[in-house]
């Protein structure tokens, strides 16, 4: 059996459980860790182990693989908190932020939220129109600006805002 042989047929499954653990709220993303379980497939492949087995008993070891990774990996996080003190002064993270800032988990949350929605099956024209929306164009100049009409603009307007509400569900 050739690699190529097995990877088509498991590919397929691996993406799915990666999406699985990828939107569980870890914080590890589903292209790591599909691409965390391929490697790991390979690596048994190399040494013959997937010979003989069936590939639901493959694709399974490739999930433990990933779980145990995951477990691994979540204790080597570093978690940081807000309240706690930076310095010998006891300042803390949210006192050291410009007052009229945002505060500093929405800024992050808004930032992580618009790279999921860049990364996550959008059109070239609908990614080019969220981001001149985000940066403040209205919906006319950004139809201007990309040479499609302004209805055409608020329709991808109203998918995107469709999707980003059904991926923060």
């Amino acid at each position: 059996m050739e690699f190529e042989e097995l990877y088509q047929r498991v590919s397929p499954r691996l993406k799915r459980i990666a999406s699985f653990y990828g939107r569980r709220g870890y914080s590890f993303d589903r292209d790591d860790l599909y691409q965390e379980m391929t490697s790991h497939l390979w690596d048994k492949f190399k040494l013959g182990v997937p010979e003989g087995l069936n590939d639901t008993y493959i694709i399974k070891g490739c999930e433990f693989h990933i779980l145990n990774y995951m477990r691994k990996e979540r204790e080597k996080i570093q978690r940081i908190s807000l309240e706690e003190p930076l310095n010998e002064r006891g300042d803390t993270l949210r006192e050291t932020l410009p007052a009229n800032s945002m505060p500093l988990d929405m800024s992050v949350d808004r930032k992580m939220l618009v790279d999921h929605v860049m990364n996550n099956g959008f059109s070239k024209n609908e990614k080019e129109v969220f981001g001149f929306l985000l940066e403040g164009y209205t919906v006319r100049e950004t139809g201007k600006k990309l040479g499609i009409s302004h209805v055409m603009v608020v329709k991808m307007k109203n998918k995107i805002i469709n999707r980003v509400t059904r991926l923060m569900n």
